[in-house]
């Protein structure tokens, strides 16, 4: 019964055995074409028997999936098939591997031909959407023989479950990032105001050296100018803050706004990391759902992907008054709150505001923003009918309701970042180094 399972018939025979038909159904009228007809069947059977010898005596290929140990969350990762052909002749092979059902991918296929005894290496990408465990089942190899008449089917139980983390590619992509220039903050310069009060050593002055800095107890000692060299100050707090209530269900390109600001912490806390600071995580809605305190271990990092990847909405309504009443309790240093949010409707963000202004009274915060896309692509297109014409001023009065909402912000003293939300994790970068270099945590 087993045998009969892996056994397949090609398109080729298929047309082989229609021409047959048309054979025997011609040789009706012209009775001299029913040998030929006979002939042409028998020779059909044989090259199927030979073909089914061929293919059936031991195992013609043998084919194993090699996955990661994770996969990235929005980002085409690799998995790879190691393929070997046993047979001393070339074998023609289909490949069928069973994705996960969260792609529902139903026509994967790779067609390849092995010379005898020869193995390679297949591989293709996956683009997860979602985080979560991913399930892979069998792996199929249809071999088909030089005659091409049947096929032989043998399924490799090559199942095996991995993880979608938040995009760890992403942040890796990043890095460089930590190593800009202190006059460079990501891909703009910054101009920077001042320094940081942490001393680092006293050099002699060099053109170009900022001359407030000028040491004059050492220069008289040394009978020449020396300065007092500044670094940054190491060790600061920041915690990413993440709204999980159903505002932040809101889709883009495939993704949440969730996901997106899933995405964005983490590249955001390896670069914090990098320089020096400790860093933190907290999630809320309606309460507060995770918190991880601030640290500068070598495993916070490992700490803040678990966390990331165990978050999830709640579709409750987000509660900032909790969240300020938690903070306060939880946190009792001035730190660097990077809150991941949207506020669709003014009203609503106005009624959060006092408790912003009350967590901006102790800690540096700035709000995260997104831009609505599909109102930017509505205020786009052209008015052909009255219809359009109301849809179009409802979009742009929304989009005007954003940019008010970033400005009163903004005038109290809140530092707010307004962006698309494929551009996050760039501009909620660039917005870090920016405060770090000015100095203003």
């Amino acid at each position: 019964m087993k045998l009969f399972k892996e056994l397949f018939f090609t398109n080729v025979l298929y047309a082989l055995l229609l021409l047959a038909s048309v054979l025997f159904f011609t040789s009706y009228f012209l009775p001299v074409l029913f040998p030929v007809a006979t002939l042409f069947v028998w020779g059909i059977l044989i090259i199927i028997i030979i073909d089914f010898i061929t293919l059936f005596k031991g195992k013609p290929v043998y084919a194993h999936r090699v996955l990661p140990e994770k996969l990235s969350n929005s980002d085409a990762n690799q998995i790879s098939i190691d393929i070997q052909n046993n047979f001393s002749i070339k074998l023609h092979i289909q490949l069928i591997d069973e994705l996960p059902e969260q792609f529902q991918k139903r026509d994967f296929n790779i067609d390849l031909t092995l010379d005898a005894n020869a193995s390679t290496v297949k591989s293709y990408y996956l683009t997860p959407r979602e985080r979560g465990v991913y399930q892979f089942g069998y792996l199929h190899c249809f071999c088909i023989s030089p005659l091409r008449l049947i096929k032989r089917r043998i399924s490799f139980e090559s199942s095996g479950t991995v993880k979608v983390y938040p995009s760890f590619i992403q942040m890796r992509k990043y890095d460089f990032l930590s190593l800009a220039p202190q006059q460079q903050v990501g891909i703009k310069k910054v101009r920077r105001i001042g320094h940081t009060m942490e001393f680092e050593q006293i050099k002699a002055y060099v053109k170009g050296d900022d001359i407030r800095t000028i040491n004059w107890k050492a220069t008289s000692k040394r009978a020449k100018l020396m300065v007092n060299q500044y670094q940054d100050e190491r060790s600061q707090s920041i915690f990413s803050v993440i709204d999980q209530g159903r505002v932040m269900q809101m889709p883009f390109n495939g993704l949440s706004l969730l996901d997106y600001s899933i995405n964005a912490a983490l590249a955001f806390s390896n670069i914090a990391l990098k320089k020096k600071d400790k860093t933190g995580l907290v999630s809320f809605s309606s309460k507060i759902d995770q918190m991880l305190k601030a640290s500068a271990t070598k495993t916070q990092l490992t700490k803040i992907m678990e966390s990331l990847y165990n978050i999830d909405t709640d579709f409750n309504v987000t509660d900032f008054g909790n969240l300020y009443v938690q903070l306060k309790r939880q946190i009792s240093h001035r730190s660097l709150l990077f809150i991941y949010t949207n506020f669709e409707h003014l009203e609503g963000m106005r009624r959060q505001l006092p408790y912003i202004k009350a967590l901006a009274k102790k800690h540096l915060v700035v709000i995260v923003l997104f831009e609505n896309e599909a109102l930017k692509s509505v205020q786009q297109q052209s008015a052909e009918k009255l219809f359009d014409v109301y849809v179009k001023a409802i979009a742009e009065e929304i989009d005007h309701d954003k940019q008010v909402m970033a400005q009163e912000l903004e005038r109290n003293g809140i530092f707010t970042l307004l962006t698309r939300p494929d551009q996050l994790t760039l501009d909620a970068i660039n917005k870090y180094l920016e405060i770090k270099s000015r100095s203003i945590l």
